[in-house]
């Protein structure tokens, strides 16, 4: 198997390359310990690269950081802007077959236990993938179904919370959802949903925050 990093956009390669794994071909997230104005800007490319480069072919970001400050310490470096439930939610929205985390070896102790039992357990393989919602550089929602079950994720690169009303049809017959999301101190929270009549469920997305929902 073959994955690409420093090359060109990929045009085609998953068809005509069985070994063919994914690209990089992105200012990618290693540049999170090289620049703080990448960190600064983190959460507006995440609102670009769904709608330009990973709506290209697959792309291999190497994000999910969950230390707050970047290097393996995690105490001096950049500083990361966005919150846990953000990073998660970038496993869902970056598309590559082969998703490579930029975990810490400390973050097994001192990360928030609902995150380490997602990452291990979120798909990198989609059947079926939908536009929910966003505008370029502001925000976006998509939903990606793996197998028999959803994952609608969103982040938001604004400076206010961003509240929003999303219709979720693929989750007609669902009577409960599970919810990832920030508190206003920027923790991450889960809880259980309840869908309203006619699969719409209205959802608060922080500041260079993030949401996932899944059934």
């Amino acid at each position: 198997m073959v994955i690409f990093h420093g090359c060109t956009l990929p045009r085609g390669w998953e068809r005509m390359y069985p070994n063919y794994v994914g690209s990089e071909a992105i200012l990618a997230s290693e540049n999170m310990i090289f620049s703080q104005d990448f960190c600064d800007k983190e959460a507006f490319n995440a609102c670009l690269h769904p709608f330009i480069r990973n709506a290209v072919g697959c792309m291999e970001y190497g994000g999910c950081f969950l230390n707050k400050r970047m290097n393996r310490d995690n105490n001096s470096g950049n500083i990361r802007r966005t919150s846990d439930t953000f990073q998660l939610a970038t496993t869902i929205l970056f598309q590559n077959p082969i998703q490579n985390f930029a975990l810490a070896p400390n973050n097994l102790n001192d990360a928030p236990q609902l995150c380490i039992d997602f990452i291990k357990k979120v798909p990198t393989t989609w059947d079926e993938t939908h536009f929910v919602d966003g505008y370029p550089g502001k925000y976006v929602v998509m939903a990606r179904k793996h197998a028999d079950k959803w994952y609608i994720a969103g982040v938001n690169a604004t400076q206010t919370p961003l509240r929003l009303s999303l219709r979720l049809p693929m989750l007609e017959g669902k009577k409960n959802i599970a919810l990832y999301t920030d508190s206003k101190n920027m923790e991450p929270v889960f809880k259980k949903l309840k869908l309203k009549k006619g699969n719409i469920i209205q959802i608060t997305i922080q500041p260079q925050g993030g949401i996932i929902i899944t059934d």
